[in-house]
């Protein structure tokens, strides 16, 4: 089977994932509530759009350099599991500074900021703990991994639905209330997992450096393409929810569309066994991104039909998930080991940090300047160029095979 392929399905015990089920969960839904309905918050506040984009962006910023440091620091310990009891907690901890907004935009800015800094890198530290959980033979097993993740989509879809429910009858009052519930229920996760700690010894006397990857032309175009998808998608994360109360849906018809690109997702990390292994998984990034320029284009054009957004959401199978699950093999084949820590991180870096902060500040002037539906023209644009750079990765990555 090629290094760029999955490995089909294998009989795996849930009992020694059921940890990081529970951890995915919780933490998505966290992530289910807090980025959907922050913009709605921070405009039920009185800010203008481009405070809004600024704040937002937080998340995406603290991307730029919290995996990397945290990932370093893990392949270094080996202690994955105590760092993310850690940075759960602190999070929890400085979450209790939303209480006060009235403090000021540069009060929320420097919340959310320390705040992101710990949430940011539990995830790619989580997927580094559980590698050897989800091979198979050396191979990624498309069937654990989606197993797990799907936890995750649940905890998402439970609460984006429940969520917009509340804010809908009591308002986005209670915004920090549901920001450390829900952090609560991750620190709670975090103590479930087993207390593995990797050889501290292999780590100081296998020094393994990551720029030798990073000067493969398969692994530039790889993230390239990473960058280019993710940033097309920024226009969801940032402008959705916001795009979707200027046209007037009410905080209830946000959850629901939030909610069936989940439940779509969730139905493919449970049956992705059965699909990812026909393709290269170079060649599912290519599908993603061509599907992706669709569903920004109908976005733009067709904002207003709720029956369209509708369709549109339930091709998040693949713009989301099935791009997602394809990038964490791959990341998974380039950076095996000890660098595992270090290219997960460089995945949240480069995929959702970078493109995060550009999509975040480049949205917010499009949209003052030109209206929110320009930014999902640029979205589909950016879609579009993400595709090229897959289909550049593909044939690298075809030639070294033959």
């Amino acid at each position: 089977m090629s290094a760029l392929s999955v490995a089909p399905a294998q009989p795996a015990s849930m009992r020694a994932l059921l940890p990081f089920g529970a951890l995915s969960a919780s933490y998505f839904a966290h992530i289910g509530f807090f980025n959907p309905y922050l913009p709605l918050w921070l405009k039920d506040l009185g800010l203008p759009l481009l405070a809004i984009s600024l704040l937002t962006s937080a998340q995406s910023l603290t991307r730029l350099f919290a995996p990397y440091v945290w990932g370093a620091l893990s392949d270094r310990t080996g202690e994955r599991v105590r760092l993310m009891r850690y940075s759960a907690t602190a999070a929890l901890l400085l979450s209790l500074g939303l209480w006060w907004p009235q403090a000021g935009v540069w009060w929320l800015g420097a919340v959310l900021l320390l705040m992101f800094s710990h949430t940011s890198a539990m995830m790619p530290m989580s997927e580094a703990a559980m590698a050897h959980l989800v091979s198979q033979g050396g191979q990624f097993d498309a069937r654990r991994y989606g197993r797990v993740r799907l936890w995750g989509s649940l905890g998402f879809l439970l609460t984006v639905f429940a969520a917009g429910s509340w804010f809908e009858l009591f308002g986005m009052g209670h915004f920090p209330g549901w920001t450390l519930f829900t952090l609560l229920a991750v620190v709670g996760s975090t103590w479930w997992l087993p207390d593995h700690r990797e050889a501290v010894q292999q780590a100081r006397h296998e020094h393994l450096p990551v720029w030798p990857v990073l000067r493969q032309p398969e692994v530039r175009w790889f993230f390239a393409s990473i960058f280019f998808h993710v940033l097309s998608h920024v226009s969801l994360y940032v402008f959705f929810s916001l795009y979707l109360d200027s046209l007037g849906y009410s905080k209830a018809v946000i959850g629901v569309l939030w909610a069936v690109s989940v439940v779509v997702e969730v139905s493919w990390f449970f049956t992705q066994s059965r699909w990812l292994p026909r393709w290269p998984l170079t060649v599912w990034l290519v599908l993603c991104g061509l599907v992706m320029a669709v569903r920004m284009g109908f976005t733009a054009a067709f904002g207003a039909s709720l029956a369209v957004l509708l369709v549109v959401q339930c091709v998040h199978a693949l713009t989301f998930a099935a791009h997602h699950t394809a990038c964490i093999a791959l990341v998974s084949h380039y950076f095996p080991a000890r660098l595992r820590g270090r290219g997960q991180a460089l995945f949240t870096v480069i995929g959702y940090g970078l493109s995060g902060v550009t999509g975040g500040l480049g949205g917010g002037f499009l949209a003052k300047a030109f209206g929110l539906p320009c930014v999902y023209w640029a979205a589909c644009a950016m879609a579009l160029l993400g595709s090229a750079c897959a289909w550049r990765l593909y044939k690298l990555a075809h030639h070294l095979r033959t």
